[in-house]
């Protein structure tokens, strides 16, 4: 049998197509033939409803610890986005001390100093991520404008660790958008997990997405 999708036959999509991540929850529902399904087990026998009344209980266990895994890796997101706000906020003094660095990057440096750590939404994180990385952006222009500044050890070293720190961040999002998609797969998995996940009120996640100015950047020209 071919292959429903073969890519040497086409028709081929020669200008490609642009891909957007949706921004949407969606609640895990579950209809009367779930319902039914359960009464007939029982019905049956009560051998087949403990069964799967077991399997419920596994069920629920494994969504709340996997609940759990998407906080974890969420967390690690969290923490390197507060070292990368301490290190731009070092950056920062230390150019104004060397130029006139506009006054209104310091201050959105600080205000974001103090919102690093605090537990965020998938959304708020998401943001806060993409908002840093225009900061910095800010930050390396001013940077670049000024070439004796290069011999400046400290500001070397601040650019440096952000670029790491940048690595890790793109690990930890993979890592989280990993998990997410483990989520959103097995609360739709029928009958226990959808059946638990319906009852518990649960949701699909919003994977970690990059910014439409980034987005835009990736398809200029470099060379």
């Amino acid at each position: 049998m071919a292959n429903e999708l073969d890519e040497m036959s086409g028709p081929i999509s020669e200008e490609g197509r642009d891909v957007n991540v949706i921004q949407k929850q969606i609640p895990v529902k579950v209809g009367f033939g779930s319902k039914l399904f359960e009464v007939i087990l029982w019905v049956l026998a009560i051998i087949p409803g403990l069964v799967f009344l077991f399997m419920k209980i596994k069920a629920r266990t494994y969504l709340q610890q996997l609940q759990q895994k998407i906080q974890h890796d969420a967390s690690q997101i969290d923490n390197y986005l507060e070292q990368r706000v301490v290190i731009l906020q070092n950056a920062a003094k230390l150019l104004d001390k060397a130029i006139d660095l506009d006054k209104d990057t310091l201050t959105k440096i600080a205000a974001y100093r103090s919102k690093a750590g605090s537990p965020n939404a998938d959304a708020s994180r998401n943001e806060a991520s993409q908002n840093i990385d225009r900061l910095f952006g800010q930050i390396n222009v001013a940077f670049e404008q000024y070439p004796n500044l290069e011999a400046h050890n400290e500001i070397q070293k601040c650019l440096e660790q952000n670029s790491y720190l940048q690595k890790e961040i793109t690990a930890a999002r993979e890592l989280y958008n990993d998990t997410v998609y483990q989520w959103n797969a097995a609360i739709q998995e029928w009958p226990t997990k959808r059946i638990v996940a319906a009852k518990l009120g649960y949701t699909t996640r919003i994977p970690f997405t990059t910014s439409q100015e980034i987005k835009e950047k990736a398809r200029g020209t470099f060379f």
